[in-house]
């Protein structure tokens, strides 16, 4: 069975190296360093414009820290999410919406991401790692469940997706039909064992390095990638 592999990005060339090395869907971020914000509209059209087979999935995060959100900072989110639904009219690039709301006791704001999903319309949703601060993760993901969430970015509640592997085998035999995406530091030397402890089909990762132009920046590595894919090409 295929295991889908999803790129954390947030610049143009790291879509083009995720599409070179063989990834199936990056998802796109701005601010990776706040671990990720909304994309400009500018770099989310770009990279609609250039890359061809990998799905898109765009951030919908207003600022760094928790994911409480004020009634205003919500309202930029609804905003954003029209205008990437407007970038992403005519492409034929499958672009979905990366979010997440809770509320100040770490449970899943229902109505906020009711009000978001609305938004969203015929773009589907994937509630990102804000899951992982919820504290019973099951009831959780019955709830995103019921408000139509297609997916969910989890490590199972802990640090990395390889400590969180039973929850995430509980989560992904729970019976709901939301996708578990595995996420948190998933790496060639781990991913087979993770896809074959725990049943997940789609992983996800930062596959970053010290960008080779000496600016102090990261940039998307190709040999990381491709050393990801290999290892779930071979036997598990």
């Amino acid at each position: 069975m295929h295991t889908l592999v999803e790129i954390c990005i947030d610049d143009l060339d790291g879509a083009l190296v995720a599409e070179r090395a063989g990834a199936d869907r990056v998802e796109l971020c701005g601010n990776l360093v706040e671990g990720g914000t909304t994309p400009s509209i500018g770099l989310l059209t770009r990279v609609l414009d250039s890359v061809g087979r990998v799905g898109v999935q765009v951030m919908v995060r207003p600022r760094g820290g928790n994911f409480v959100n004020s009634a205003s900072e919500l309202s930029v989110m609804q905003a954003d999410i029209r205008a990437i639904r407007r970038a992403a009219t005519g492409t034929a690039v499958r672009v979905g919406l990366v979010l997440g709301v809770l509320t100040r006791d770490n449970h899943i704001d229902q109505t906020a991401m009711r009000r978001l999903i609305a938004d969203a319309a015929e773009l589907p949703v994937t509630f990102h790692k804000a899951f992982d601060e919820v504290f019973d993760l099951g009831a959780a993901l019955e709830q995103l469940g019921e408000l139509g969430v297609e997916r969910v970015l989890t490590s199972g509640g802990q640090t990395t997706a390889i400590d969180g592997g039973g929850a995430l085998r509980d989560l992904r035999q729970h019976g709901s039909a939301v996708r578990i995406l595995a996420g948190g530091g998933v790496r060639a030397h781990n991913v087979a064992a993770l896809v074959a402890s725990t049943g997940v089909s789609e992983v996800h990762l930062r596959a970053q390095v010290a960008s080779p132009l000496g600016t102090g920046t990261l940039a998307t590595d190709f040999d990381t990638i491709r050393s990801v894919i290999g290892a779930l090409a071979g036997p598990h």
